[in-house]
């Protein structure tokens, strides 16, 4: 009788997301552009980037699951590179808010320029397997969020604003109450400016 294999081993997939992890990071090495940043310190400019208001250190460390004498560091030669600047918060004169300058915001525009190798591998994908690579990152995502394993970021998954399979049957099942529009797998958000938390 014919072996009919089961599924791979969840290993299979950790191991492949894995060498995903490490193409999106030889990328950004060799993204490191005009002020020669590391991923860290891109990481921290993307983050800042992606904020309304300016942020404490301690929630760079959190959203990006560093530590402190780490951000410290990078923050440091960020402003020293003239992308960042800091102040003191007025509240509290111990904490130290951090935010681009107008520097870093025109990095943080060369930054959101994926490299053609990441680009073209994306535009290989069907458009079904594009949602569902979307749909199982983010499941992952939160798995491993409510588990307290990686920081919680502003994704759909987590947002007040979201209503999954509000739409069942539709190619757009899932509802932004936000924007109230419905949308799909494949316009799912990792991080998104208005998200409030569940």
């Amino acid at each position: 009788m014919e072996h009919v294999p089961g599924p791979p081993p969840a290993t299979q997939l950790w191991l492949g997301l894995a060498r995903l992890g490490q193409a999106v990071r030889m990328e950004a090495w060799r993204n490191a552009g005009p002020h020669n940043l590391s991923p860290l310190q891109a990481d921290i400019v993307a983050l800042l980037a992606d904020s309304a208001r300016p942020l404490r250190q301690g929630e760079i460390v959190a959203a990006l699951a560093s530590t402190p004498p780490t951000v410290s560091d990078a923050v440091k030669v960020l402003r020293r590179k003239e992308l960042v600047e800091s102040a003191r918060d007025a509240g509290d004169a111990r904490v130290l808010l951090v935010r681009l300058s107008p520097a870093g915001e025109a990095e943080a525009g060369r930054l959101t320029v994926t490299s053609p190798a990441l680009s073209e591998a994306v535009a290989a994908l069907s458009a079904d397997d594009f949602a569902a690579m979307l749909r199982g990152a983010t499941t992952l995502m939160r798995q491993l969020q409510e588990r307290r394993a990686i920081p919680v970021s502003r994704m759909c998954l987590t947002c007040r604003f979201f209503v999954p399979e509000a739409h069942p049957g539709s190619t757009r099942p899932h509802h932004c109450r936000f924007v109230d529009a419905s949308f799909g797998d494949a316009e799912l958000r990792v991080t998104c400016p208005d998200h409030e938390t569940v």
